[in-house]
């Protein structure tokens, strides 16, 4: 059996790996590397990721965001977001974006991961899941991030606050608004 062969029984398709995982089956992991993603048994994601391709019904199943983050970060602490997210609240946003932001302790930069664009902001605190309220606090956090009217939109989040649980709306603001964002969600 070759190096290469060797190499090649330790993938399972479906499965993400960083290239310094491959560096410890191979003394040649840059030729080998190349050769596996000629012959399609790895394709590179990002920077320093492959993936081993898994097939389904419909073809070649792509990883999953979450996957890519994970590999990428090799954290399991951050939130995927995006501003497309804010639709959901109802307040006349309709404005999309091809990128997802992640929220994470401890990188700021963007990369292409699977063919998708994600932003890596660097954040102190972030919730472990999206909540209404939490996506209202990021939406005004993000307020000079979005192509919409702003007045409008700042009338709409007004009459949404009376709509959220207060509590909870308080307690994200306090926890991960600026001190802006607290400023106008007070208002309200």
């Amino acid at each position: 059996m070759t190096k290469l062969q060797e190499l090649k029984s330790h993938l399972k398709r479906g499965k993400l790996y960083r290239r310094a995982e491959l560096e410890k089956l191979s003394k040649s992991v840059d030729r080998h590397l190349s050769e596996l993603v000629s012959a399609g048994d790895l394709t590179k994601v990002g920077p320093g990721l492959y993936y081993s391709p898994k097939k389904n019904a419909f073809g070649i199943e792509p990883p999953t965001d979450q996957s890519l983050v994970e590999k990428y970060l090799d954290k399991k602490d951050f939130l995927i977001t995006s501003y497309n997210l804010y639709n959901r609240l109802g307040l006349g946003t309709t404005q999309l974006y091809n990128s997802n932001i992640v929220y994470n302790h401890h990188r700021s930069d963007e990369v292409i991961l699977g063919n998708k664009k994600f932003l890596f902001r660097k954040k102190t605190s972030f919730p472990k899941k999206l909540t209404a309220e939490y996506l209202l606090v990021d939406l005004v956090n993000n307020l000079d991030q979005l192509a919409e009217d702003l007045p409008h939109l700042l009338e709409k989040i007004q009459l949404k606050v009376k709509h959220l649980d207060k509590k909870a709306l308080e307690q994200n603001a306090d926890k991960y608004g600026s001190a802006k964002t607290r400023k106008i969600l007070a208002v309200a």
